[in-house]
């Protein structure tokens, strides 16, 4: 399975329904999330600035990814962003690839 990171916002309402229902719910909402597109969650953490929660979840493709994403920004309390984690193998397969590229008005 892949690796992704998932990033949240809250909405206003959102944290409401947060601070109401227990962080813990989240923890609980996220494991039950990822089982029902066939992944786990590997951790999840609270924080403060920008984003106000993180989790890494392994995911059995981009679709499964893409589906949670999708579910949790239509709920509308929170703005959810996923992203594809990559291991140090696949970065340097990566490289070892020829790509023709041609930059901006070149």
């Amino acid at each position: 399975m892949a690796k992704y990171l998932a990033k949240a916002k809250f909405t206003v309402e959102g944290l409401e329904g947060l601070r109401k229902a227990g962080a813990a719910s989240r923890l609980e909402a996220g494991r039950a999330a990822a089982a029902s597109v066939g992944g786990t969650m590997e951790c999840y953490y609270f924080a403060f600035g920008d984003v106000d929660a993180y989790a890494i979840m392994d995911l059995p493709d981009d679709e499964a990814a893409a589906a949670l994403s999708v579910a949790g920004n239509a709920a509308g309390l929170a703005q959810i962003e996923v992203t594809k984690l990559l291991t140090a193998d696949q970065v340097d397969a990566a490289f070892t690839r020829g790509v023709l590229y041609r930059p901006p008005g070149a």
